[in-house]
């Protein structure tokens, strides 16, 4: 699968995604910063979200339409004053990839309806993101799809079979590379709750390659999906936690997206590939395994006893599985304390 110019596979570093989301607190300037620190922690791609509070729910002030989890970072907020709050202008769309791809980013969004697919295809994007809470709005899977780009598709709460219809959707509509990302939906999530070997799962049920949507704190849980099989991760990304954001509690900032970038490329370096016997930079060390020695003179003729001979560092001689041949032997020649014994030592 390609995005852009980049290559995403199990055998490529993992594809690093900086959700902006709503961490711009609606000030342009605030999130090209946003941008220039993300290319600079060395991110691959960064990601917008497209929508308007109005095609994300009602204005109407009742409970139904507020956040009434009381664990939640919005508990009580109205979600149509919230969509406002956390979305980004349309007139910005452009200007933000434009300068993005500038820095050498890719630069890409998440639509929340048809319209929003409608208004990205105009700015020509190299790839769509479906979000969890959208990931059962089949006719925007459907609409996605038919575009025929790649697509990266948060599988969050979602059960067995809704992945399923989603991916099958996508499939049946145009869409031939997908990617499924492991989500836990909660803000932020814990550590606890994110189940990473669901992701070799989703492998191989779904005939997808797979990644991680985290909204953890921190960059532990990202790292360690590298080990299994995530070959794309996404992070929210702010630039001051302190200076606030309405993601701000579980979105990493520069110097962690840094450390992230690092960690998860010296994690798949790590991977590597199937090795026995030592690989080539372990040669040398193999000097530094045993064999078997003199500790005492030994005349030819001499028996081999466990009193003047020794298994030690280094691997010079025969070696130790040879030990109980040695001590049924006499010497052949005259050895000190120090000589490694050889096969040519044994009568």
């Amino acid at each position: 699968m390609k995005i852009a110019n980049r290559q995403i596979s199990p055998s490529d570093p993992p594809f690093i995604i900086a959700e902006l989301s709503g961490n711009h607190n609606q000030d342009f300037d605030l999130a090209k910063a946003m941008i220039k620190a993300a290319a600079q922690a060395g991110v691959d791609a960064v990601k917008l979200q497209t929508y308007t509070a109005d095609t994300m729910t009602l204005n109407i002030d009742s409970d139904n339409f507020r956040i009434m989890e009381e664990n939640s970072l919005w508990y009580k907020r109205h979600l149509h004053e919230l969509y406002q709050q956390a979305s980004t202008p349309y007139e910005w769309h452009k200007a933000l990839f434009d300068y993005a791809q500038e820095l050498g980013l890719i630069a890409f969004s998440s639509p929340f309806d048809e319209g929003a697919v409608d208004f990205l295809e105009t700015l020509d994007v190299p790839a769509y993101k479906i979000a969890s809470f959208e990931l059962t709005d089949l006719p925007l899977i459907e609409k996605v799809a038919s575009t025929g780009k790649p697509m990266i598709m948060s599988t969050g709460m979602a059960s067995e079979a809704e992945i399923y219809e989603a991916v099958n959707t996508a499939k049946s509509a145009g869409a031939s590379e997908i990617v499924l990302l492991k989500c836990t939906s909660t803000y932020p999530a814990k550590p606890e709750n994110s189940n990473l070997v669901t992701l070799t799962d989703m492998a191989e049920k779904f005939g997808c390659m797979v990644g991680l949507s985290d909204h953890t704190q921190g960059i532990g849980v990202s790292v360690v999906s590298v080990a299994l099989g995530a070959c794309v991760i996404e992070k929210h990304f702010v630039l001051d936690r302190h200076a606030g954001g309405v993601d701000a509690d579980f979105s990493l900032e520069p110097q962690e997206f840094k450390a992230l970038v690092d960690s998860v490329g010296l994690a798949h370096q790590a991977l590597g590939t199937i090795v026995y016997g030592g690989t080539k930079a372990e040669e040398k060390s193999k000097y530094y395994r045993r064999s078997i020695f003199v500790t005492k003179p030994i005349k030819a003729g001499e028996a081999f006893t466990k009193d003047n001979t020794q298994i030690v560092r280094p691997a010079i001689g025969l070696a130790p599985k040879h030990y109980k041949r040695v001590l049924s032997n006499i010497a052949s020649v005259n050895l000190e304390p120090g000589d490694a014994i050889f096969e040519e030592h044994l009568s």
